[in-house]
């Protein structure tokens, strides 16, 4: 499902310091992939004046939010694989825990509704051969070393709805954060499209 971003300068929109905390980074050291950052010599004779038709902006895959399911739709965002995980697979990791493990265990995951936490997270990640890295964010985001990272997960807190209405309550909510064609968004699966934050310099600001 491809979504069209929005701009990021609309409310609540901001980098990783306005977003609140970031405690998760979704880390895996890359490989050095054949031609990546390589660009196409420009061919001999080609006439320069002729103007350059610029790329179409990228598909970003965005879930949107279903019951109490933020940390599959943070998962799936940041992978940007709408088939990276599932609630059934989310589930069978829950079962599979053991209770002494769990640091906040929720009484909806029981029931296969979601309200995951974070150790269901962490597991989820292993299978697919990341790891999610503690940050501490008392530190300065800038000293993220980025080619490192594939995307963040954030857990920040969030208004309760009860339909359309917003009730004066909040509780936390996992959203998801990462790097599509050169610029970094905020897939909030709460957000209608995703949100264009910026550059890498505009992420620590």
């Amino acid at each position: 499902m491809g979504s069209a971003p929005c701009s990021g300068k609309g409310r609540g929109v901001g980098g990783l310091q306005e977003l609140g905390c970031m405690p998760w980074k979704v880390s895996k050291q890359k490989g050095n992939e054949e031609g990546a950052g390589s660009r196409p010599d420009r061919e001999e004779g080609t006439d320069s004046a002729v103007p350059i038709t610029p790329p179409p902006p990228p598909a970003i895959y965005h879930e949107k939010q279903r019951r109490e399911l933020c940390a599959l739709h943070a998962l799936n965002n940041v992978f940007q694989d709408g088939a990276a995980f599932t609630r059934d697979a989310l589930q069978e990791i829950y079962q599979r825990l053991s209770p002494s493990t769990l640091v906040t265990p929720h009484k909806k995951s029981m029931l296969g509704n979601g309200n995951y936490d974070v150790n269901v997270i962490m597991a989820a990640l292993q299978t697919r051969g990341f790891e999610a890295v503690w940050w501490d964010k008392r530190r300065d985001v800038g000293s993220i070393s980025l080619p490192n990272v594939t995307g963040f997960i954030l857990n920040v807190p969030s208004n309760l709805r009860w339909g359309p209405l917003r009730l004066p309550l909040k509780r936390q909510h996992w959203i998801g954060v990462r790097e599509v064609g050169g610029v970094f968004y905020n897939l909030d699966s709460k957000l209608r499209s995703p949100h264009a934050i910026g550059t890498a310099d505009d992420l620590s600001h």
